[in-house]
């Protein structure tokens, strides 16, 4: 079992994308990227670069009609202003001047001084009374303050703390000086000046200064590493510092990805409207259930994003991500992954351990049990599972007792028939090896085959699907060498599985379980859990199971997640449907969902109060033989009777979206996601576009 990527060749350093250029080296595309302002401000919400909005306004005057009357007003004022100036209005206005002031100050320079300050007081009156009539405060606080906010940011000046005082350049590396650790700063921040750092050096040495906060013996040793590689010190296993290409917008600061941009719709929440959308490892350590049609995006759009971002994470020793999907679906190249699994395939360097590593045979045959029959359970009399699991254990038991390892699959295929050879000789191999106590658990084995219901007949059919010509190099337990387990999951590691969909789509459907339950069941077990462990299945078409959906509860405590896509919930059995909506944190509803499966997002997503205008048409009836004649004419004018409308106000509880909405309200390109971060914050359905 591999723990460590193969070498291969370190990739030279990418700024991160979409940064502004600049012409001096202080102003370079990182250093931008590193200093720009961030704010938290809910689940999902793209934080690099986002301001703030203002408190949401529902009599919030258009904006045509705000900048028309401020106009209006200026002019009102520059008119009444110039009047006065000229003497037009006569000279009236300065009476005040005359009363209030001492004869004395009407001669010499007292005289000059004293009309001017009155000049400029009634100028001020001016101002601000018109100031007001045109709203120009509000004027100000819309349009000019942002502006002149966002030249002060790009003009390269540090963005202020949360506590109002400028904050210190994240450039300079201030953690470490703190610490002491002086050098090993200056040469960091003499190489992100210089241009020889990236987004994943700079959160890769993050992720390591971490460790020795953790562990301060561990300071001359990261200080020496630093001094000695740079911004190289502390590489991936690979040596890789980069993806060769990248698709996504991503911000590892945060480690946010953005997958688009929240529409501005009065069905979103006012703080989403506009903001672009993001996922982190904080939401998706609450799992990621994406619904939809063929076609709709949940691969592009969804899954390479997000596997991406976990790939650039795992190079900086933050995350282990395990990506499943069919062969030939082309979810990220070869190159981005230290360990890529061909089932089925003779050109695959890696071999997938079917009994998740473990030494336990009870262990590996409950993951097992739940990968070759976990969607047949109900078929299976007694207690389902768990009698499934009780026949592997008889047979694992004794054969890792005698072999010193798990049976291959045409060996523990042969043991389920019943072969009198296979049962004889591992009965002659426990005897040589001084385990005649595990003699009774075959003896047991061989009585329960006799009786009706034995899940032994089932079990040994469905290995059969993978005892076949194209599986015939897998799954071989005689090779560690070269099998993959996901106990490396404690490895910052890149995985792609490969599943043999065309010609075998039952073998890839069982082994879509057979992974999911290992992945549950290794995350869960891990002794260091400071990695994030992620699963991205695309497409877990009958992949759920009763297991599973407790198994995806379970992660969450376990620093650990799962993106599982599925082209309708009828894919899921329908007892499970509501039960896996609720498991996870984030859902996901693509265009062109069906309307039966949009019944399900709104039965999950609830219902909000929302105030209802109704307004009423009446007619007017004229008493008054002058009024009577005029409604004549405003008829016999617009065609229309003369009405009055009357308008009702009230709160009522509607769904936040319904299942029409859901199946027919929701624009190609757009997905309705809902999140819920593993502390327990939650942001409302927002419609997102997903090609911003």
């Amino acid at each position: 079992m591999p723990v460590e990527a193969p070498p291969r060749p370190r990739a030279v350093p990418q700024q991160p994308g979409r940064a502004p250029g600049a012409a001096s080296p202080d102003r370079s595309p990182f250093l931008t990227w590193l200093r720009a302002s961030r704010v938290s401000a809910g689940p999902g919400i793209w934080a690099y670069g986002y301001r703030p909005k203002p408190p949401e306004e529902p009599d919030r005057i258009p904006g045509r009609q705000l900048l028309s009357g401020a106009v209006i007003a200026l002019l009102c004022g520059w008119l009444l202003g110039s009047l006065l100036w000229n003497g037009y209005l006569g000279t009236y206005w300065l009476w005040p001047l005359t009363v209030l002031t001492p004869d004395s100050w009407h001669r010499g320079m007292a005289a000059v001084w004293t009309i001017y300050i009155y000049y400029a007081i009634c100028l001020g009156a001016l101002i601000y009374v018109f100031g007001r009539l045109g709203r120009w405060p509000q004027v100000w606080r819309r349009y000019a303050a942002p502006l002149l906010a966002r030249l002060w940011d790009d003009g390269g000046v540090i963005p202020a703390a949360v506590g109002g005082g400028p904050r210190q350049d994240p450039a300079d590396w201030p953690q470490l000086r703190a610490a002491g650790a002086h050098e090993a700063a200056d040469r960091l921040a003499a190489e992100a000046r210089a241009g020889l750092m990236n987004d994943v050096d700079h959160s890769r040495i993050e992720r390591a200064w971490q460790s020795v906060r953790v562990q301060p013996g561990r300071l001359a040793a990261f200080t020496e590493t630093v001094l000695r590689h740079g911004a190289a010190a502390c590489a991936h296993p690979s040596g890789a510092r980069d993806l060769p290409v990248r698709a996504a917008r991503h911000d590892l600061v945060t480690r946010q990805v953005r997958i688009g941009a929240a529409v501005d719709d009065e069905r979103n929440p006012y703080v989403h409207r506009g903001a672009g959308y993001a996922l982190d490892p904080g939401l998706l350590g609450t799992s990621l259930l994406a619904v939809g049609p063929p076609g709709s995006g949940k691969t592009d759009r969804l899954v390479r994003p997000v596997l991406e971002s976990q790939c650039l994470q795992a190079l900086a020793g933050r995350t282990a991500v395990v990506a499943v999907g069919a062969a030939g679906a082309g979810l990220a190249p070869d190159e981005v992954f230290d360990v890529v699994v061909r089932i089925g395939r003779q050109d695959s360097a890696y071999d997938l351990d079917l009994y998740g590593g473990t030494d336990d045979p009870d262990e590996a045959a409950t993951v097992l049990a739940e990968g070759l029959v976990g969607d047949l359970t109900a078929a299976l009399p007694g207690e389902g599972g768990r009698r499934a699991a009780t026949v592997l254990a008889q047979i694992l038991g004794p054969y890792r007792a005698a072999h010193g390892r798990f049976p291959s699959v045409p060996e523990l295929r042969e043991l389920l028939d019943g072969s009198p050879a296979a049962v004889g000789a591992l009965r002659a191999a426990l005897v040589d090896a001084g385990h005649e106590a595990l003699v009774r658990e075959i003896d047991a084995r061989e009585r329960q085959a006799h009786r009706p219901g034995d899940a032994g007949p089932m079990l040994a059919d469905r290995l059969a699907l993978l005892d076949r010509p194209a599986f015939a190099r897998f799954f071989d337990t005689t090779d560690p060498s070269r099998t993959f387990s996901l106990r490396a999951l404690e490895h910052p590691l890149r995985v792609r599985i490969d599943l043999p969909e065309r010609g075998h789509a039952e073998a890839s459907r069982m082994l879509a379980r057979l992974i999911l339950a290992q992945f549950t069941e290794c995350a869960v077990a891990r002794g260091d859990r400071s990695l994030f462990a992620c699963l991205v299945l695309d497409d877990a078409t009958h992949a759920v199971t009763p297991e599973a959906v407790r198994g995806l509860a379970r992660l969450r405590s376990a620093n650990a997640g799962a993106l599982l896509t599925l082209r309708t919930l009828d894919d899921v059995p329908e007892s499970l449907r509501s039960a896996l909506l609720g498991a996870v944190g984030c859902r996901m509803a693509f265009s062109g969902v069906t309307t039966w499966d949009g019944a399900r997002f709104a039965e999950v997503w609830g219902k909000e109060w929302v105030e209802t205008r109704d307004v009423t048409d009446r007619q007017v009836i004229a008493h008054e033989p002058l009024t009577r004649v005029t409604h004549v004419v405003r008829r016999l004018v617009t065609g229309r009777a003369v009405t009055a409308q009357s308008v009702t106000v009230r709160k009522v509880e509607r769904e936040r979206w319904s299942a029409s909405e859901l199946a027919h309200g929701v624009p190609a390109g757009h997905a309705v996601l809902s999140a819920t971060s593993v502390r327990g914050s939650s942001a409302p359905p927002v419609l997102i576009d997903l090609q911003r």
